[in-house]
């Protein structure tokens, strides 16, 4: 493996770990919103995604990198003041870890894109959960948005 070739995967771990660190903090914002009926399913995305940002500070921490650190506060896209707009909120997460995890899959081989596939997969289908439809190529149409993204961090 080339040295290129390791920096592109380094790179691509720590947008993931940086989406999961938004996604994680983004969840606790729609926990705070969502009606009751939805409140576990909302935990179990918190969850997933913590167990996700865990394992990549790991994974990077044992290739000698220092991970991303989370930001001090993500701006939101919308504002989140009762249970649909959490809902919705909680599908953009989604959408937006999936793209990240579609550059992961790009950059890494064997067992990181393995296990890159599966979190894209899990974001799609929790996208999916959320709002209801789907599109045919999960985190493709993001990566347009994101060209054009500011420097303030968002979730």
């Amino acid at each position: 493996m080339s040295d290129e070739t390791d920096k592109k995967q380094l790179k691509a771990l720590q947008a993931a770990l940086a989406a999961e660190h938004a996604a994680v903090y983004g969840y606790g914002v729609v926990g705070g919103r969502i009606r009751e009926g939805r409140r576990t399913q909302a935990r179990a995305a918190y969850d997933a995604h913590r167990a996700r940002r865990d394992a990549l500070t790991r994974e990077i921490r044992d290739l000698g990198a220092a991970p991303v650190a989370a930001a001090p506060a993500y701006a939101l896209p919308f504002a989140v003041s009762d249970s649909d707009a959490a809902v919705r909120l909680a599908a953009v997460l989604e959408d937006r870890v999936a793209g990240v995890y579609s550059d992961l899959v790009r950059a890494t081989g064997g067992e990181q894109r393995r296990s890159a596939a599966e979190a894209l997969r899990e974001a799609a289908v929790r996208a999916v959960r959320w709002n209801g439809e789907s599109v045919a190529f999960p985190g493709l149409a993001e990566r347009a948005a994101t060209a054009s993204a500011s420097p303030t961090p968002t979730v």
